[in-house]
């Protein structure tokens, strides 16, 4: 069996050119190729178009290059987790393409497998689909995205065989598997080496055919950014957990569940092991448990969608980031449950941006809104200057259209049924006319 060479960080970094593409694996810091993408900041190196899911924190990984001006480009779901790459972004010194997460994903897979592009009802009739080709195919508005190649994959795995066989640890998967078939030359920076029959082929990720070249290099608490820990300080206000509670009772046993950021990671506090509830979290696990009470981090633990440590329940499993946005686009998420920055009466959605504010990321919100079967906005009634979320017309950035099933707030609950806004309830501590007063948009009331 062939033998893939072994190199050292300073020989890998060479093959890097100006100009080049490079795709970059990782979600966060967890997955993330962060020894090469340091040796890369140490060159001159320049020009270069970077893709990947975030360009890391501020300074690390990616976020060096960035800091270096190595980057001409940055193509990616999520740049807001450093406040240096929005800046760049905003201010016009480095271009950008947002993809939502999923899409990136699959136009990499794609890439990967030799197809052109493909379809996907993910970001239509938002901002991200200006410019781009739309048809309607199975009744729904569907846009379509080239597959992506690059010229050197830097990826994290971690295990390999002297085949170039690799094995990935827990949700170290998200991009890397995808990235190891859509480049030129793909670069694998791993934790360990093995002779070739030690790692099981039942256990093999990615084979060896795409590796072009291994570079051993062990991972280390300051490599993990802030996944190195968690903490289990929490405050929670008796509104926010309200709102999770309420959200709670949306739930059946046996749903594969989807929670975003903010309140809706309250729900996972509130599930025990009786309600049979499956949590799925889009960078590649089924089966998410609670944060880990001993204190550790993404070194002990996989990590959520939050690049928070989670726990991995009896029967959880994980996979790659392709692979969990096609579970979500093929309909397999019972419910998604998110925050909001509005919703309208026509079932509208916005969550993502907020003009002039240092925003810029879409994450997986646009795949989730349109591929979920339910989807429920948890959220404030109001803006902290008052202004209403509940609206006539969204006016901010659409994240998905028609797609909102159930609202929960602060001072009620609606719900779209048969594309009409109903008030169905009152939460506790909030009157009918407060809701009324705090409302714009039309809605009509079916209290029980």
């Amino acid at each position: 069996m062939k033998t893939i060479p072994q190199i050292s960080l300073q020989e890998a970094v060479a093959m890097v050119k100006d100009g080049d593409t490079l795709l970059q694996g990782g979600f966060g810091m967890t997955g993330n190729p962060v020894h090469l993408m340091h040796a890369l900041a140490e060159t001159k190196t320049k020009n270069l178009t970077f893709i990947g899911n975030n360009v890391g924190e501020a300074g690390i990984g990616g976020g060096r290059l960035l800091r270096n001006g190595q980057l001409k480009k940055m193509i990616g779901s999520f740049f807001t987790s450093n406040p240096e790459a929005v800046k760049a972004a905003q201010d016009g010194v480095v271009e950008y393409e947002l993809l939502p997460q999923g899409t990136l994903a699959e136009a990499i897979r794609a890439g990967g497998a030799g197809i052109g592009g493909f379809f996907t009802p993910t970001s239509a009739g938002t901002e991200l689909a200006k410019g781009r080709e739309t048809k309607i195919l199975n009744e729904v508005e569907q846009v379509f995205i080239p597959g992506i190649r690059g010229n050197v994959a830097f990826i994290r795995a971690w295990k390999a065989d002297t085949a170039g066989n690799l094995q990935y640890r827990m949700t170290e998967q998200n991009f890397n598997r995808a990235m190891a078939t859509a480049a030129d030359l793909v670069i694998a920076e791993v934790e360990e080496i093995v002779p070739v029959g030690e790692i099981s082929p039942e256990s093999i990720h990615t084979p060896g055919s795409y590796v072009d070249f291994l570079v051993k290099a062990t991972l280390t608490l300051d490599d993990l950014g802030s996944s190195a820990t968690v903490s289990s300080s929490k405050k929670v206000s008796e509104t926010r957990l309200n709102m999770a509670k309420r959200a709670l009772k949306e739930l059946k046993k046996g749903d594969v569940v989807n929670l975003g950021i903010g309140i809706p990671t309250l729900v996972a506090d509130l599930i025990s092991g009786d309600e049979g509830i499956i949590l799925h979290t889009e960078n590649g696990m089924l089966g998410v448990g609670p944060a880990p009470v001993d204190g550790g981090g993404a070194m002990d633990y996989p990590v959520n969608a939050g690049k928070v440590p989670v726990t991995a329940l009896n029967g959880s499993s994980y996979f790659d980031s392709a692979d969990s946005f096609a579970m979500i686009r093929g309909k397999h998420v019972d419910v998604a449950i998110m925050g909001g920055l509005q919703v309208d009466e026509a079932a509208n959605l916005a969550n993502w941006a907020v003009p002039g504010q240092p925003l810029l990321g879409v994450g997986g919100a646009m795949d989730l809104a349109s591929g979920a079967k339910k989807l429920i906005i948890t959220m404030m009634h109001n803006e902290k200057n008052g202004d209403a979320k509940v609206v006539s017309i969204c006016d901010l950035p659409l994240t998905a259209l028609k797609a909102v099933d159930m609202v929960i707030t602060d001072k009620a609950v609606f719900e779209f049924i048969d594309g009409k806004l109903i008030l169905t309830e009152v939460m506790p501590g909030a009157t009918l006319e407060e809701v009324r007063e705090n409302t714009t948009a039309k809605f009509i009331e079916r209290l029980s």
